[in-house]
């Protein structure tokens, strides 16, 4: 008869068995629907222009540049003003202001999607339509990629700011739990060697730090990469290469779902929409492995090792 010591390592291996099975079952469907139309289009399914599904031609580079686009000015916003809000809950904030604000902020994690995509139709387009939108071309328009295209308000900052909101919750808690991580015995050392607050934040709470905030990072890009409605509400669902900021776009994620409805009993053009998805998981997959690459490399830069 077997010990629960024993019983209950099979049935956590188990468990992780199963979860492995889940993974690569997915993995493995959406490679298989994927796959005629990478092997038929190649490179051209990535740096292709044409989407054409009378002809059966399948390029995804005006999508994937609006995924890249969106994504970057997403976490330009995103992840500054993330990690300012997780030094001044973890630093400076009193306890009856951090732990009610921090519980509001997790919270916000909870709020679907559409719901976010609501707030920016209803309240937030008029203001980047009218004020936000026009200002940045008036104060930036003298280069290119400020010059206004969309005067109906959606487009490239209405969905990033959006995204902004929605992946916020994510980089802040993240990164204030690996603020508080660290030990007060080394706060206290370096003030003790006299380093002013800003200093020892600087030279010692983030970089000890660092691995939360990346995850928190990495976390908040994927979703703002994977997030679907409130990008197809809010993006504008031009299918051009933006050559602005303030372009209209449309993401991948939003391709497949304006395109899946109606094509999705069709066989070439279901696969050429899955292709999109293999695209966006490589891309995500990429980004993941460099992230975790720079911070290996600004981790041994903090502890000294060469």
């Amino acid at each position: 008869m077997k010990s629960k010591p024993e019983t209950h390592k099979n049935l956590f291996l188990f468990s992780a068995l199963a979860t492995a099975f889940i993974v690569f079952a997915i993995i493995g469907f959406i490679l298989m629907t994927a796959a005629p139309v990478l092997i038929k289009e190649g490179f051209g399914f990535i740096f292709g222009t044409t989407w054409d599904y009378t002809n059966n031609q399948y390029g995804a580079w005006v999508f994937l540049t609006g995924t890249l686009v969106l994504t970057a000015v997403t976490m330009i916003m995103a992840v500054p003003l993330g990690i300012a809000t997780a030094v001044f809950l973890s630093e400076w904030a009193p306890p009856w202001l951090d732990r009610p604000l921090t519980t509001l902020i997790e919270l916000l994690v909870g709020v679907p999607s559409v719901v976010f995509g609501i707030l920016g139709f209803v309240v937030f387009r008029d203001y980047f339509r009218y004020t936000i939108n026009p200002f940045i071309a008036h104060t930036l328009g003298f280069i290119p990629i400020f010059q206004i295209q969309s005067t109906d308000g959606f487009g490239i900052p209405l969905a990033s700011a959006v995204l902004t909101l929605m992946i916020l919750p994510t980089i802040i808690v993240l990164s204030r739990e690996a603020m508080h991580g660290v030990p007060a015995e080394q706060r206290e050392a370096s003030a003790a060697l006299g380093a002013t607050e800003w200093e020892t934040i600087r030279d010692l709470i983030l970089p000890s730090s660092l691995s939360g905030i990346t995850t928190g990072v990495i976390l908040g890009t994927m979703r703002a990469m994977g997030e679907t409605m409130a990008v197809v509400m809010l993006a504008g669902g031009a299918p051009v290469v933006p050559t602005s900021v303030l372009d209209s776009i449309e993401p991948m994620t939003a391709k497949i779902l304006n395109d899946l409805g109606y094509y999705i009993v069709e066989p070439e053009p279901r696969s050429a929409l899955f292709a999109i998805g293999v695209l966006l998981m490589v891309m995500e997959i990429c980004f993941v492995a460099a992230i975790h690459l720079i911070t290996a490399r600004m981790n041994r830069k903090y502890s000294g090792a060469k």
